[in-house]
């Protein structure tokens, strides 16, 4: 009778999951400008896809930061998914989907750089040489934290916007961005015309941007995780990744570019680091 009864439930279960529409809203972007949404837009789009629901995929209705947006989300306000690099705080907090929706690449960063200061950047060879130079980053993230254990005096600014700003005034000698951030902040314009990505050299440390939901939505976290593995498996996922980013490494000279290796003491245990298919 119980497994009768439980046959019951997950049936009306499933029908309700694929008669009702999921509304999905997710952090409005900064500006009209701002374009780093879109490609975690299509892939939510596409898991969502994968599993057959009816689904509507909105922004918030006001702008906000990143840690507000992890904040709203833990609060269960305002946003229902964020997609955030992931560290053992954040994971304590949230809810993860532990499938890294850019493979790694968030850990890939080039420099932004002052062109008048870039000839100081074409000697390093070593990490002792780079480690002269001082990183500005936003404080509250993870990437603020992995650069300081590796030996960076890093230089912080209150907000994203900022960042910018302090390396054009000189505050900082450089700007470490993730390939898939740099380009399309400066086609956004958020760049200063007097600052450059330097052509060279770069950093790399295993690190993963998860989609994130609040902690008691587990249905939404297995719905958006099978989602995601119908998408590895069918190649779809491959398949978009490689549409959005293609040009990204033609304009970061991947094939001339020196990147050193550092290392992310923020890892949790669960990064599922052993499954080559999720990497880049």
């Amino acid at each position: 009778m119980k497994q009768i009864l439980g046959l019951i439930i997950l049936s009306f279960f499933c029908h309700f999951a694929t008669g009702a529409t999921w509304e999905i809203t997710y952090p409005r972007p900064l500006s009209d400008d701002d374009r780093r949404q879109e490609y975690p837009v299509k892939l939510l789009a596409l898991a969502l896809e994968q599993t057959g629901v009816n689904y509507e995929l909105k922004p918030a209705s006001v702008v906000m930061l990143q840690e507000k947006s992890l904040k709203q989300l833990a609060e269960n306000r305002s946003v229902n998914v964020v997609w955030s690099m992931t560290d053992t705080d954040r994971e304590n907090r949230l809810l993860p989907i532990r499938i890294p929706i850019y493979k790694g690449l968030i850990g890939w960063r080039v420099f932004l750089v002052k062109q008048n200061q870039l000839v100081k950047f074409k000697n390093i060879d070593t990490m002792e040489n780079l480690l002269n130079f001082k990183p500005i980053q936003s404080f509250d993230w993870p990437d603020t934290k992995i650069l300081q254990s590796n030996g960076f005096d890093v230089v912080t600014s209150k907000n994203y916007s900022n960042i910018f700003t302090m390396l054009a005034n000189n505050q900082g000698d450089f700007v470490p961005r993730s390939i898939i951030e740099v380009w399309k902040e400066y086609d956004a314009g958020f760049i200063d015309e007097s600052i450059a990505v330097e052509p060279t050299l770069g950093v790399k440390y295993p690190a993963a941007m998860y989609f994130f939901v609040n902690k008691s939505n587990r249905t939404l976290a297995k719905l958006l995780e099978n989602g995601l593995e119908k998408a590895i498996a069918s190649g779809a996922f491959d398949k978009l990744f490689e549409e959005e980013f293609k040009d990204i490494f033609e304009r970061s000279n991947m094939d001339k570019r020196f990147f050193f290796q550092i290392d992310n003491p923020l890892i949790a245990p669960e990064m599922p680091i052993d499954r080559k298919e999720l990497w880049y």
